[in-house]
């Protein structure tokens, strides 16, 4: 876990799970597991996490309730301080995050926080920011020596933010079209 625990890529997640409803360590864990198996998440990061962006003022925490037979949990519900941060960092994500990355795969993932047309202008603007650093990848020269077949990543990382370009585009359209059904407000 990073020193500064705000920079953990489960704290996007865990504040867009927490913008559906409150919730306890343990229900956040299994809930990211359930829908982002892909990220390393253990309980104890969860709840390191919920305590450092609860000093952080980004979560309050509620009364520990007890259910049946199991022990007391407290739950843990956004701060409008942390409905805000949440909405930089997707912002944030759209727009600065590497193509093909999971920070991007994140943020999208909780675009609808946004007005459809701020997610749609933020997609436009990484399209194009996109298709400037693919010119800079068409353009760049083999260097001198070295067989293609030891350059193949090239091709690759071109197909892949060519691919990023145009799925990406066809989304931002999808949201302006209204193809999409956008929230009328985004939540909080």
């Amino acid at each position: 876990m990073p020193l500064d625990a705000s920079r953990n890529s489960l704290v996007l997640p865990m504040l867009g799970l927490l913008v559906e409803r409150p919730a306890h360590a343990y229900d956040l864990t299994t809930r990211l597991r359930e829908r982002y198996g892909h990220l390393s998440v253990t309980r104890s990061t969860v709840t390191s996490l919920l305590k450092a962006l609860e000093k952080a003022g980004l979560v309050t925490s509620q009364l520990p309730e007890r259910v049946g037979n199991r022990p007391p949990r407290t739950a843990f519900a956004l701060t409008t301080t942390g409905v805000a941060d949440f909405r930089s960092r997707v912002e944030q994500g759209l727009r600065d995050s590497p193509a093909a990355s999971v920070d991007f795969v994140m943020a999208v993932a909780y675009l609808a926080i946004l007005p459809a047309d701020r997610a749609a202008s933020i997609l436009d603007g990484r399209a194009d920011r996109l298709a400037q650093e693919l010119v800079a990848l068409r353009s760049a020269a083999r260097p001198d020596g070295v067989p293609a077949a030891h350059m193949l990543e090239a091709g690759y990382w071109q197909a892949i933010v060519a691919t990023d370009i145009t799925w990406i585009r066809e989304l931002a359209r999808r949201i302006r079209s209204h193809e999409i059904d956008w929230p009328a407000r985004p939540t909080n």
